[in-house]
């Protein structure tokens, strides 16, 4: 028995979670989020407000997928209570970002300005034109809407110009030297 299958995830007050075997819908005071999982793995309703993840039948597969199908569902009732948030910083001279109507306007030093729509259940916030804030319920959906926008020009290790995830460490270089 995995240590993913000996605890339960307890869902919270104001959150209901409802099981139809491949397919999840987790409801609560921010929204709802559904999920197909695989049909490797067990979700069963427990005493009282618990949920419980167990494999299927023995098999490799369906042992290794039950700690993430655990770790996906624990973030689902996250996201429902509270969100998931990912800042960006923006750094070098004349780098900013602005909002325009439902996309983000990104001045990167190109040039063309390059413009991102912002994927439904997301929200996002620009402070200063330098710093960009994403929230949403759905955790897998603004991670990836933060990478996509650190994509468009990753901080690079000479100046430090670039889009970077706030608490991401960037090893800098030192640049040529002169004799």
């Amino acid at each position: 028995m995995s240590r993913a299958e000996k605890t339960p995830i307890h869902v919270p007050s104001g959150v209901s979670v409802e099981i139809a075997s491949p397919h999840m819908t987790v409801k609560g005071p921010k929204g709802q989020l559904e999920k197909d999982f695989p049909p490797c793995v067990l979700v069963q309703r427990g005493e009282g407000d618990d949920v419980w993840v167990k494999p299927a039948d023995g098999s490799r597969r369906a042992r290794a997928t039950t700690g993430t199908i655990k770790s996906i569902l624990n973030a689902m009732i996250q996201g429902v209570t509270g969100g998931f948030v990912k800042d960006l910083e923006i750094s070098g001279v004349g780098f900013k970002a602005t909002l325009k109507g439902n996309a983000l306007d990104l001045a990167l030093g190109k040039s063309h300005p390059i413009l991102y729509p912002i994927p439904e259940g997301i929200k996002v916030i620009v402070a200063d034109g330098v710093k960009v804030r994403v929230e949403g319920m759905d955790k897998q959906l603004v991670g990836q809407v933060a990478a996509d926008i650190r994509r468009f020009y990753p901080v690079e290790p000479y100046k430090g110009k670039g889009v970077r995830i706030v608490g991401e460490f960037v090893r800098r270089k030192e640049g040529k030297k002169t004799a």
